[in-house]
């Protein structure tokens, strides 16, 4: 069977570590373990202590419980499984669903693990869109067209990745009548929640709106702590269960060194000063880029997004997405996405989740790179 690699993430393992400036990053700079405990000698003793050894295999039980709290209807640490990174989470979730002539629709532009990780698997996937031409609102009529009798799974990412749209209430109603309509799963990656740049308020779960709901989480891009890898679901006792079966075949169990510091980190005290951290790199950040766009006299075409470390921008030069990203690599040692990797070219997924002199400097190399391709 032909194998679909993961685009996005190999030119990431190709290139992240060699450049100068990442800016394909979509979280914000991460935390450092010593600003994460701000000096606490009580916890420092706490983790010094700690045995190396396995913890709970499905998440500690604090952890689990902690993560519970942030959706509503949640009972307890039984609705949460915790996995290495989302990643695992939605390989498992796959592998637990998906079974022969099963289809799934999801969303485009998007984050395409799940997408390649179905095709890979034999199975037919039918995208529906988000117009740039409206802001990036969901097509709602595109969302019913690709639901059918065969659909398993409906995949969102919400606050979205690349383009930081936020679903409205209606269009997340829109989602869920269509799985109800026909029975399917709803996994709702929402790694994004908690780094809205436009509203106060987090962006709600799918969790709780309806019972086939798997929703997904990570310490990652909303709390600048992507090294912990550490991802959970959240989702219907019976089928937490079911897929924590897949998850002993995969990982075992994230460390307890990540528990421990997880668990921390999503504590009542300590959550909301890291999200605020986050929300003070994305609302500082953004403004950097929005000015150093303007600036370049209509190369490009955006919206602004309302949530997450990256926006999703289409250049009019006529170059191809991956051809320009691997040039501002070599040519300038700065890191962009190339939309080639969200399947819509001459778009570049930009991330600004950085303090001002870093993206100054990263931008004004592909300023020089830009000036030279349109000699």
């Amino acid at each position: 069977m032909k194998f679909t690699p993961f685009d996005l993430e190999y030119t990431q393992s190709k290139w992240e570590q060699i450049v100068d400036f990442n800016l394909t990053e979509s979280g914000v700079h991460p935390i450092s373990t010593l600003d994460l405990v701000q000096g606490d000698e009580s916890v420092i003793a706490e983790l010094l202590k700690t045995e190396i050894n396995y913890p709970h295999v499905n998440g500690n039980p604090e952890l689990r419980q902690n993560i519970a709290a942030l959706y509503d209807g949640a009972q307890g640490e039984k609705n949460v499984l915790v996995t290495v990174g989302a990643a695992e989470a939605n390989d498992i979730i796959m592998k637990t669903l998906l079974q022969p002539g099963d289809e799934m629709a999801t969303l485009t532009p998007t984050y395409k693990q799940v997408w390649g990780i179905a095709e890979n698997a034999g199975h037919v996937v039918r995208p529906f869109h988000l117009r740039p031409e409206n802001g990036w609102a969901l097509d709602i009529d595109d969302l019913n067209a690709q639901v059918n009798e065969k659909t398993k799974i409906i995949a969102i990412v919400n606050p979205n990745n690349p383009t930081g749209h936020i679903f409205t209430e209606a269009e997340m109603d829109a989602v869920v009548q269509a799985a109800d309509r026909v029975g399917a799963w709803i996994l709702a990656d929402e790694v994004y929640r908690g780094a809205e740049r436009v509203r106060e308020d987090e962006s709600p779960s799918f969790y709780g709106r309806y019972e086939r709901v798997l929703a997904l989480g990570s310490m990652s891009k909303a709390y600048g702590l992507p090294g912990l890898r550490i991802g959970w679901i959240v989702g219907p006792e019976d089928m937490i269960e079911e897929i924590w079966r897949r998850h002993e075949y995969t990982t075992i169990t994230a460390t307890m060194l990540s528990n421990h510091l997880a668990a921390y980190a999503l504590s009542a005290d300590v959550r909301p000063r890291l999200i605020k951290r986050t929300r003070d790199y994305i609302r500082k950040g953004y403004p950097v880029l929005q000015a150093w766009m303007e600036e370049q006299e209509g190369l490009f075409s955006y919206t602004p997004p309302e949530a997450s470390a990256v926006t999703f921008v289409r250049y009019h030069l006529d170059v191809n997405s991956t051809e320009l990203m691997e040039t501002l690599c070599r040519d300038a040692s700065v890191f962009v996405g190339a939309g080639d990797s969200f399947g819509m070219d001459h778009h570049l997924r930009i991330a600004f989740g950085q303090d001002k002199e870093v993206l100054d400097e990263a931008f004004g190399r592909i300023r020089k790179i830009i000036q030279q391709l349109q000699k």
